[in-house]
């Protein structure tokens, strides 16, 4: 499942070595929501670990991620698995994205969410 997000590059971690053959790097964007902005961590692994190098914080991105699941010991883990990332400004000159993934559906009337987390 292919899905993209544009936001504000919050932070970014150090590239670790989770195993000899695995390595992991994390950052956070945060993601326009009315009136509660949303930080979302998304994860590079491997050969796209460097994709971020480019980028600074506080710079607006369109990240271009996986959603990921797995179950271990009865727990569940997700994660969201970024395969491209590039400034919000180039990411218009590209392909169109889905409808759902550039406008999701209009707030309820029924039900207002006014708790910040």
């Amino acid at each position: 499942m292919a899905f993209q997000v544009d936001g504000k590059l919050h932070k970014v971690f150090d590239t670790e070595q989770k195993s000899a053959n695995f390595r992991a790097r994390d950052f956070v964007i945060e993601v326009a929501d009315g009136k509660y902005p949303q930080m979302v961590k998304f994860q590079l692994t491997q050969d796209k670990c460097e994709l971020i190098d480019n980028h600074k914080e506080g710079d607006d991105l369109t990240v271009h991620f996986d959603l990921r699941g797995r179950e271990w010991n009865d727990k569940y883990f997700t994660n969201l698995n970024a395969w491209r990332v590039e400034s919000a400004a180039s990411a218009g000159q590209g392909e169109a994205a889905p409808a759902a993934a550039n406008n999701p559906p209009p707030p309820s009337d029924e039900f207002v969410d006014d708790v910040p987390f």
